[in-house]
């Protein structure tokens, strides 16, 4: 992985503006206009993070963050002129991080693509302190950031380990989902928020669980989410 972020945007005067502010403060930035051309890019030259259009020629930004999830770990931000819950749903499904509504002022972008990465260097120095966790069939490796079920390899997005190691931590134990909000997020959940659920959904369906009654994580209603051991 490079030092790069990967910029996918088809407005080319927003985007050399947006790549502009970002190099100002000290990222490297490569622009594509294109969705195809980024598939290919991620594959040949996996960036620190990418910040994702959705509306884009060739494959779209949902078909992007959906293809690439398949072999990138790294953080993605989506951009979309619609304002709509609906696609901030499907985006967060198909593997995103992080959301926001364009016109966005450059700072808050910058704000959130620091806390993404803020976020995934703060886990790889905790986990590089770890040892590795085997809660029931799963296997976790914080050094390799690493997951298997029955010894068969489970790839998932950075939130997505992120967020199982949280509750492997405190395997056996209900952790609230507010805890939950506040340690992937660092900020306080305020009681609509469905990011938390759509990961675990994501989880369940990766690890193999039955999405209808879950074994391995288990919501405990009104209280949040446990691992069982």
């Amino acid at each position: 992985m490079n030092n790069t972020i990967l910029l996918v945007e088809d407005d080319h005067k927003l985007a050399a503006l947006t790549g502009e502010f970002l190099q100002i403060n000290d990222y490297e930035v490569t622009i594509v206009d294109n969705g195809n051309d980024a598939i290919e890019y991620v594959g040949k030259n996996p960036p620190l993070a990418i910040i994702l259009d959705i509306m884009l020629p060739g494959a779209d930004g949902l078909t992007v963050c959906r293809q690439v999830r398949d072999f990138y770990q790294g953080p993605i931000l989506m951009l979309t002129a619609m304002d709509n819950d609906i696609d901030e749903i499907v985006g967060l499904e198909t593997g995103a991080d992080d959301y926001l509504t364009k016109p966005t002022k450059p700072r808050v972008l910058l704000a959130h693509l620091r806390a993404l990465l803020r976020r995934v260097e703060s886990y790889d120095k905790s986990n590089g302190k770890s040892s590795q966790i085997i809660v029931g069939k799963i296997s976790i490796n914080p050094k390799s950031r690493s997951v298997s079920v029955n010894n068969t390899s489970v790839h998932l997005t950075t939130a997505e380990y992120n967020l199982l190691w949280l509750l492997a931590e405190q395997s056996g134990k209900v952790i609230s989902r507010e805890e939950l909000h506040r340690k992937t997020f660092r900020l306080e959940y305020d009681g609509l928020d469905r990011s938390i659920d759509l990961r675990i959904s994501r989880l369940r369906k990766k690890l193999g669980d039955d999405p209808k009654n879950p074994y391995i994580i288990k919501t405990i209603r009104g209280q949040g989410y446990l691992l069982a051991q």
